[in-house]
């Protein structure tokens, strides 16, 4: 029996660099859940509609689910975790506005979706700081 193909691949999650061999295959949202344990990613519809799973790369939402590793390499990925980092510029100083508004609002319900709301929310507010004009 043949092992599967692996590739080196390079991602940088979180502002971290991580060396990764992985099937060409291997989805952003399996390498982060697999192979790097960030949990926050969640596998919900996997075919990009539900929106659990959802990412910044590069500051763009992304649906992670869809978009192989491969196409991220060189790219920055941010997850849950990485949005105190990304606020405040390195430090993890409390948690990101978005992350705390959730908070104050109590708007968590199961928690399953609520990775995709909260990076869709940031995403929003990053490309236009003021929605409501």
């Amino acid at each position: 029996m043949t092992q599967p193909l692996t590739v080196p691949t390079r991602l940088t999650v979180n502002g971290r660099e991580r060396r990764l061999d992985l099937d060409p295959r291997v989805t952003i949202l399996d390498a982060l859940r697999d192979h790097l344990g960030v949990t926050s990613v969640k596998k919900g519809c996997d075919h990009g509609q539900c929106g659990a799973c959802t990412v910044l790369v590069d500051g763009v939402a992304a649906r992670a689910c869809v978009i192989p590793a491969q196409g991220v390499a060189g790219r920055e990925v941010t997850t849950l975790e990485g949005l105190p980092a990304r606020h405040h510029r390195g430090a993890h100083e409390g948690l990101h506005p978005v992350q705390q508004a959730f908070v104050d609002a109590q708007a968590a319900q199961c928690g399953y979706c609520l990775n995709g709301m909260v990076m869709m929310a940031v995403a929003l507010l990053e490309r236009n700081p003021d929605p409501d004009e």
